[in-house]
Formats: C-alpha cells, sequence, structure tokens
C-alpha cells in the first residue's frame, strides 16, 4: 500500500495526540486546515466539549480575512482567535497541530496566536 500524504499525517496525529490532553485551565487548541479554509476550536478533553471555535468562514473574520487559505489570514485568523479565548479567559493552551507540519499557514497561525496574547 502506498503511503500518501494525509495517511502519514494522520500517522503523526495519532502519535502526537496520545501524549496530549487537554484541561479545565490549560484547555488543548485544534487546528485544522483545507485549501481553502482553517477550522479552530479550542477543547477541554476532562470535560469532553468544546470550549471555543472559528473558522475562516466566520461572518466577522471574513470581512478582515481576504482567504483562509493564504499565510497571511492564517496570520489574522490567529489574533482574532486569540482575542476571543482572551475575552473568555483562557490565556494558556495547548496547541494540537493535528500531524500538520509546523510551517506555512500552521506556523503563521500560531505566531499570530502568541501575538494576540496566548502561551502555549
Amino acid at each position: 500500500m502506498k503511503k500518501t500524504k494525509e495517511l502519514l499525517r494522520l500517522k503523526r496525529h495519532r502519535r502526537i495526540r496520545l501524549k496530549m490532553c487537554g484541561t479545565g485551565e490549560k484547555p488543548r487548541l485544534i487546528v485544522r486546515r483545507t485549501l481553502k479554509n482553517m477550522y479552530i476550536q479550542i477543547v477541554d478533553d476532562a470535560a469532553g466539549r468544546s470550549v471555543l471555535s472559528l473558522s475562516s468562514l466566520d461572518k466577522e473574520t471574513k470581512k478582515d480575512i481576504t482567504s483562509g487559505g493564504s499565510v497571511k489570514g492564517a496570520g489574522l485568523l490567529g489574533e482574532a482567535f486569540a482575542r476571543r479565548a482572551k475575552a473568555k479567559g483562557i490565556t494558556k493552551i495547548i496547541f494540537d497541530r493535528a500531524g500538520y507540519l509546523y510551517h506555512g499557514r500552521i506556523k503563521a497561525f500560531a505566531e499570530g496566536l502568541r501575538k494576540g496574547g496566548l502561551e502555549f
């Protein structure tokens, strides 16, 4: 069987996911990306619920971000998400990149989160 990029990413994600678990005071931030958009959510694994979610398709972020598939858009999305998280009282997170390599849009999003004031 030929290993595709997606299968390799899922294998990395399973390996990473075994080692991290979000709590109430330090929840897990999950990133999912497609070619045109990004989807982000904060999950409290101890309670088993999603605390906050946002995507590049959201009405408020869509007016600022021209494309969720660009590095610049990912950075702006990171800053917007950090503002919403801080409004909910979340300052520290565990960053779950879901097996994606830490470059490009994922890196720009993480830098936007740090610029917005989240610690991880």
